[in-house]
């Protein structure tokens, strides 16, 4: 298993106590806690008083107070993001205890601690093709079964799934398999498809949770090495406070050119994110709603989901459930808690822009019911706090566009000469780099760890990889921030999306779909670019990061799902991930992505 941090200092002087109510010491969560709440409300003054800069010189209007009241919505979460991207790489590389320091369940646990506990798998599927998903179960047993332990695991395929075509399909990939799979392996198809995916897990719970100590819930793309569970389990076994563990996922090697690029970025984001969010989040991490284990008696007593009163889009059942049964947990006095390390935890990524998107609007809808959990009775500050911030990070997104609409309006009337425009270029260039900064550290962090650039490919691949997915990134934002912004104001009129199967296949995007999904993007970009080039040139410049994504939406969509684009990609090792650069056993196995093929070897450039 690959772990990035080094565990090498001491918290300020207080050592971590273990206390029978959890793993450390309150008053150090509380100072914590405390610091970040400092950092981020001093930088957002700090912000706030650039504004005052900015837009002090000439009076203030209309457009003035917009773009200061979205800064507000939006800013503070691009700070957050720094600075948890700051305290991780710290943790990584200034200090010689940066892992017990954030997760002190990863360095105490007896890694040769018999297992003596059972633990059911439970893959949940819905409308998607069944063999890719049943055969990474036929790894994970294989895997299981080498570590000698795997006698104390069971597999449980839950279907969902509506399309009888593809019900077929299941059925006969189980009955192929289930040799495979282990004497004890169960498929359950429901006919009543209520409550989605958590009325799945409560119906499992129901017939066969009285057998398990522990479960672990996996998507369909899910995929993790046997050591990994194994690990988890040892974990959980050491720590009975314990109600969630959730393991840091990754992307798989995939040969979608969109996928390769989005996935490059989100490793190297996630890693110092991740660390620094679990330093001061500690028992309130998050749960993502697979690749995590869970506590069976703990989840059956504390985390049932009511139906949320009203109908759609919402009200009805919670669509965004691993949130909300993470912060139940910890309401019933169970700790939640993340493996901030990379660790033989893989998902698959979708394949292009529309995929991406769809994805992005189930999770936005999902969030958007929080506003009716936010105030139930007993939960944590730190829950309330998790669960407000995951609506807000959504509504950042038409912050940003009318921040970009304000501005464009403003320079278009010529009111650009009552701003103090180098300052304000200034602090957009600091706000760029806060949000590409949890990327940085992650670039920062191969650098300095030996042997981690080669893992990469080599310090070309890695350059080229992190200057494409930056590329990307910039004209990805804008795309996906006009959509979320459309989709918030369909929802405000009672719009709502199907929760259905999601495409995780390499395919073409056909021109019709890009058209008729990316139109308004285009429109915008292409209206707001002209009329800036006609009334203000001289704005062009600075305005493009957020036009040219917009403009450009469809080739862009287009481009990134070429199979050809993906090939050319995955052939010259361009945005590689160390699982492709040295074929990892357990993924090989699965048969993930494309047919094993020989990378360049990595060479140091």
């Amino acid at each position: 298993m690959i772990e990035h941090v080094h565990p090498v200092g001491a918290d300020a002087g207080l050592a971590h106590v273990r206390t029978p109510a959890g793993l450390q010491d309150r008053r150090i969560v509380t100072r914590r806690r405390r610091i970040v709440f400092a950092l981020n409300f001093v930088s957002m003054l700090a912000v706030l008083a650039g504004l005052v800069v900015v837009f002090g010189v000439g009076g203030w209007n209309v457009t003035d107070i917009v773009i200061v009241v979205c800064v507000c919505i939006g800013a503070p979460w691009t700070i957050m993001g720094f600075w948890n991207a700051v305290i991780g790489l710290w943790l990584m590389h200034g200090v010689r205890d940066g892992l017990e320091r954030a997760a002190p369940q990863m360095v105490d646990a007896d890694a040769t601690a018999p297992i003596s506990t059972r633990t059911a798998l439970t893959m949940f599927l819905r409308n998607e093709p069944p063999e890719p998903s049943i055969a990474r179960l036929v790894e994970m047993r294989r895997s299981l079964d080498a570590t000698g332990w795997g006698g104390h695991f069971d597999i449980y395929i839950l279907s969902d799934t509506d399309d009888e075509q593809i019900a077929r399909q299941e059925r006969q990939a189980f009955d192929k398999a289930q040799g495979l799979l282990g004497p004890t392996a169960i498929y359950r198809r429901r006919t009543d498809n209520v409550g989605y995916k958590s009325g799945n897990l409560r119906d499992f719970l129901r017939h066969w949770g009285r057998r398990y100590d522990y479960f672990l819930p996996l998507d369909t793309d899910s995929l993790m090495s046997g050591a990994a569970m194994v690990r988890m389990v040892r974990i959980l076994q050491a720590h009975p406070r314990i109600g969630i563990l959730q393991s840091l996922v990754v992307g798989a090697p995939a040969t979608s050119a969109f996928a390769r690029i989005f996935q490059f970025g989100m490793r190297h984001g996630m890693r110092s994110f991740t660390l620094g969010a679990a330093w001061w989040h500690a028992d309130c991490g998050p749960y993502w709603g697979h690749n995590a284990l869970i506590r069976v008696n703990a989840f059956r007593k504390h985390c049932r989901l009511p139906t949320l009163p009203g109908g759609s889009p919402l009200g009805g059942h919670i669509l965004s459930h691993d949130q909300v049964e993470a912060v139940l947990m910890r309401r019933g006095g169970f700790e939640c808690r993340i493996m901030p390390v990379e660790g033989e935890s893989w998902e698959e990524n979708p394949p292009t822009l529309l995929d991406f998107t769809k994805r992005d609007l189930r999770w936005c809808q999902g969030n958007m019911q929080y506003g009716r959990i936010l105030f139930w009775r007993g939960l944590k500050p730190m829950s309330r706090f998790q669960i407000f911030a995951a609506m807000m990070m959504y509504f950042g997104a038409p912050a940003w566009m009318l921040i970009t609409g304000a501005a464009a309006l403003k320079l278009m009337h010529g009111l650009d000469q009552q701003v103090n425009v180098a300052f304000g270029l200034s602090m957009f260039f600091v706000m760029i780099g806060m949000s590409l900064f949890p990327k940085i550290a992650g670039w920062i962090d191969v650098a300095l760890r030996p042997g981690a650039v080669a893992s990469y490919g080599g310090r070309v691949r890695f350059a080229l990889g992190a200057l494409t997915e930056t590329v990307f990134s910039m004209l990805l934002a804008p795309v996906v921030a006009f959509r979320v912004t459309l989709f918030l104001i369909g929802l405000a009129f009672g719009r709502s999306v199907i929760w259905g199967g999601q495409n995780r296949d390499p395919h073409a995007l056909p021109w019709r779909d890009a058209v008729a999904g990316l139109w308004p993007q285009t429109v915008a970009g292409s209206v707001l670019g002209g009329l800036l080039l006609w009334l203000e040139p001289a704005a062009l410049p600075w305005a493009a990061p957020v036009l040219a994504g917009l403009a450009l939406a469809i080739p862009f969509a287009l481009l990134t799902a070429l199979p050809g684009a993906g090939r050319w990609m995955y052939r010259r090792g361009l945005c590689a991930t160390p699982d492709e650069v040295q074929p990892n056993p357990v993924l090989h196995g699965a048969q993930m992505g494309s047919p094993p093929r020989t990378v360049p070897s990595p060479r140091a450039a």
